[in-house]
């Protein structure tokens, strides 16, 4: 039976799609409750039905978010190599920042900005989901160094931090306008301070 307030034929993961697109574009403090429910085809009691109020919204919205548009970063951990990791992270990056049909950018990163409404909730909630892809990172890059596939003196947090560091540079270019060839062109850099890379074949 359909939750009060819910249109018939309501599809719950479609409206979250496009209120996804709204925060994107407009960050959390800049989506108002009328700009979501409008993308959303659904009216405010139906959103509150559906998601309860609109902090609970965006985090559903940036789950579905690190599902979807985020996979590349789960698939890139399971690369042969540190340096195939690393790279196949930071190319689909470049990638789906300059993604034709969605928003320039990272939902992560453009989110957050210019926040402080709501005492710095979200803040904090972005920059923990950004932190656990980094611990990710750093705990396949640490099993690298285990593996000797990385210079025993390698600091794995480090490492995990300058790749996060790049991409979402990259997220903060992609937003203001920088396209796909100018990112890989990042990627082409920062990859030369991958330890090991030159047994790769890369320049």
């Amino acid at each position: 039976m359909a939750e009060r307030g819910r249109p018939r034929g309501f599809d719950a993961d479609a409206a979250l799609d496009r209120a996804v697109e709204v925060f994107w574009r407009q960050g959390y403090e800049g989506a108002s409750l009328s700009d979501l429910t409008e993308a959303m085809g659904i009216n405010r009691t139906s959103v509150y039905a559906a998601y309860g109020n609109k902090e609970e919204l965006f985090r559903r919205a940036v789950a579905r978010y690190a599902e979807a548009d985020m996979a590349y970063a789960r698939e890139a951990l399971t690369q042969p190599t540190a340096y195939a990791v690393i790279e196949a992270f930071l190319r689909a990056n470049a990638d789906a920042l300059t993604r034709a049909g969605r928003p320039p950018g990272c939902l992560s990163v453009q989110g957050g900005l210019a926040e402080g409404g709501d005492h710095g909730h979200i803040a904090r909630f972005l920059a923990d989901s950004r932190l656990a892809g980094e611990r990710a990172l750093a705990d396949r890059l640490a099993r690298a160094i285990t593996e000797g596939d990385l210079p025993e003196d390698t600091d794995p947090l480090a490492l995990a931090r300058y790749v996060m560091v790049v991409s979402e540079g990259n997220a903060v270019h992609a937003a203001a306008g920088a396209g796909r060839a100018a990112l890989h062109a990042t990627v082409d850099i920062a990859l030369r301070a991958v330890p090991g890379h030159h047994t790769d074949g890369a320049a």
